[in-house]
């Protein structure tokens, strides 16, 4: 009866240190960091990586932190150019929290560091980065744009210990006002650029008629002066050589006939 006792007894205190030991451990995944919340002490001032960590019960508690890059989406964000546009731009912004300032970012943000700071400063950035630029440099230096709104970002957001990856532009809207007028515009071009088509096609068909008739001329002149020069004779020549040319065309066709010259036909098929 007595060994019955002692041997429930040590089951108790086995079980009582397996918990106790079980809930002395915490585990840290791939990708993530802990910070320490001391009941005395507060959050404690370092950082844990991954592996499997101590802890005191009770008193200790593991705030887990995922430290790997992910995507925040600012969307539909209003801002006005230097001409006065409204637009409307909507961001992705990576980023990832300082890993060896985490117990500041969880003292002073928490743990959605990335939905209390970035709208804010994705906002403030945005319209004073924006404000710089006129509404159609927008579409032509949009890379440049996003260049300069990540810059600003990652100086801002440094404040907050917060590291800016990257920033992207993935929509830009306009009024449906400065839309007609941008096609309007693009119209207008098109008709100019046609327009000067035209005038250049006429301007080298001109310049043609006058190099052919300026031809045509020299071409005349060289036949007056060649017939005064050589009389009748020339023109005899002439007609000689048109008669051969024809002659050589008929040759080669198969539906002429030849009839003998003077006298009839039928007689001298008789």
């Amino acid at each position: 009866m007595a060994f019955a006792s002692r041997l429930a007894g040590s089951a108790v205190g086995l079980g009582i240190g397996a918990t106790i030991l079980a809930s002395s451990l915490y585990n840290v995944d791939a990708g993530h960091r802990a910070v320490i919340y001391d009941r005395f002490q507060g959050v404690r001032n370092f950082v844990k990586g991954e592996g499997t960590h101590f802890l005191v019960p009770i008193l200790q508690r593991p705030i887990i932190y995922d430290v790997r890059t992910r995507a925040y989406m600012v969307k539909h964000q209003r801002a006005s150019t230097q001409d006065l546009q409204q637009t409307i731009i909507s961001l992705r912004v990576l980023s990832h929290p300082d890993v060896n300032k985490l117990p500041t970012v969880y003292s002073e943000i928490g743990l959605n560091y990335d939905e209390v700071v970035l709208p804010s400063v994705s906002q403030e950035i945005l319209k004073s980065v924006v404000a710089q630029f006129n509404a159609d440099q927008l579409l032509t230096m949009r890379e440049q744009v996003s260049t300069q709104i990540r810059e600003n970002m990652t100086e801002r957001a440094r404040d907050y210990n917060i590291v800016i990856d990257d920033v992207a532009i993935t929509n830009l809207a306009y009024s449906k006002e400065f839309m007609r007028a941008v096609e309007n515009k693009q119209v207008a071009h098109q008709k100019a650029e046609r327009y000067k088509f035209i005038v250049a096609r006429t301007e080298q068909e001109k310049k043609a008629a006058i190099i052919a008739a300026e031809g045509e001329s020299e071409a005349a002149k060289l036949l007056s002066e060649s017939i005064e020069s050589a009389g009748r004779g020339f023109l005899e020549i002439r007609k000689i050589e048109a008669a051969k040319e024809i002659a050589e065309k008929l040759s080669h066709a198969s539906n002429v006939t030849y009839l003998p010259g003077g006298g009839n036909v039928l007689y001298q098929l008789h």
